[in-house]
């Protein structure tokens, strides 16, 4: 009731504003006039904010805004690129076993930050990961996970989808009805700030978001977790604005990326507001990227590169979802599967009643979500195990072939 969008919360917000109101009518002396109404600005604020954040069904928890707000979520370690970046899978099992409890991690699982540097773009950022319960079970011990990257929307960070999207109990719930399958999931920061939304994208005079998202992200994963390498087995989504960058991405980059998820997302770039000369921190400005480069535009937009794809090249699949109550959204679903239905004719879309381009219903796909993505990831898994095992078999028949059809040394 008193939570950030609790009914009672706001009607005390406005008895607060209508006592400070009637102050300012009943107050004889002008001092007081001038304290009340300045009082009053106070909970009229806050209303407006409260009011805000219930229509777009974000904070349910005054936790929640506190760590998102902050920038922090206590309850999880920041393990450094340092003390992860140099050695084996072993050796950040030993790291992650260090600072937490194995019971507890076979149950629940784990997520934890960690710094990541771009080798080529020089982004630095945090990125949150999260490795499922049977990362630390011994029937899983040489499994290569898949992974799913997921990415948020604009404004906000990594840790939006522990906060707002409650996506680690809604995961477990999907895992424990038998209908979704393990995989990791990353969570990168895509803007490098609140006051920033770059879309993913490369910008031809500044940063290289798209390179650090797709490419250095998943390169870090692999080199430190047991993961699979980015193809068919890796997946990427995201909301709003990490909807976007999860279409824009899987199409530009289908050989890392086997499966794509848009809950929300827009298929053609907008304004992005990006630092001022591309340099972390520096004060947020409007462009437009590809403003002057139709070449890049038409790459960059989703709804028009699906159709201009090369037939040889594999599309990813994709799952689609909007809330009802946003025509727009719904239409530019709608109007991306038929393009899509030219690749792939069984394309999902979830339309979420009850919302609009609001957090409950990109709380509410995530369930189809994963149950209709973590299936094929494992299927992909276990191809690329088969195809492994016969590649094997393969070779050590052509070495015990060899060894036969070497002669023997004369005495």
């Amino acid at each position: 009731m008193l939570g950030p969008q609790g009914t009672l919360f706001l009607i005390l917000l406005l008895l607060a504003f209508g006592g400070l109101v009637t102050w300012v009518a009943l107050a004889g002396q002008v001092v007081f006039r001038v304290i009340a109404a300045c009082l009053a600005f106070i909970p009229a604020m806050v209303f407006g904010i409260a009011a805000v954040n219930k229509y777009y069904d974000y904070y349910q928890t005054w936790g929640a805004l506190y760590s998102d707000l902050s920038g922090q979520t206590t309850s999880i370690p920041h393990l450094t690129a340092a003390g992860l970046g140099k050695g084996t899978a072993g050796s950040v099992q030993g790291i992650i076993a260090g600072s937490s409890d194995a019971q507890i991690d076979a149950q629940y699982g784990l997520d934890f930050y960690a710094a990541i540097t771009g080798r080529h773009s020089h982004i630095h950022r945090q990125a949150l990961i999260y490795l499922p319960p049977q990362y630390f079970r011994k029937a899983y011990a040489n499994y290569r996970f898949p992974v799913i990257e997921l990415l948020h929307g604009s404004p906000g960070d990594p840790s939006a989808w522990v906060n707002v999207m409650n996506v680690v109990p809604i995961y477990l719930q999907a895992m424990a009805s038998g209908k979704a399958d393990p995989a990791v999931l990353v969570m990168p920061d895509t803007d490098g700030g609140q006051q920033y939304g770059l879309q993913c994208l490369n910008d031809p005079g500044g940063l290289q978001d798209m390179t650090y998202v797709a490419e250095e992200v998943p390169a870090w994963v692999v080199a430190n977790l047991r993961v699979q390498k980015p193809g068919q087995a890796w997946g990427i989504a995201g909301y709003s604005e990490g909807g976007y960058c999860a279409a824009n991405i899987a199409l530009q980059h289908p050989n890392l990326f086997g499966f794509a998820g848009s809950l929300s997302g827009y298929f053609a770039p907008i304004e992005s507001q990006v630092p001022a000369n591309g340099k972390p921190g520096g004060k947020p400005i409007d462009v437009f990227e590809y403003a002057r480069n139709k070449t890049l535009l038409t790459i960059n937009s989703p709804d028009e590169y699906v159709t201009r794809m090369p037939v040889t090249v594999s599309v990813p699949q994709f799952f689609l979802a909007a809330g009802a109550a946003d025509e727009g959204d719904v239409q530019d679903a709608e109007t991306f599967k038929q393009e899509l239905a030219l690749r792939d004719a069984d394309v999902p879309l979830a339309i979420v009643q009850g919302g609009g381009h609001q957090a409950n219903v990109w709380r509410a796909a995530l369930t189809p979500m994963f149950d209709w993505m973590t299936p094929q990831l494992a299927l992909e898994v276990q191809k690329i195990e088969r195809n492994a095992a016969r590649a094997e078999q393969i070779a050590k028949h052509h070495h015990k072939a060899a060894r036969k059809l070497k002669p023997k040394s004369l005495t």
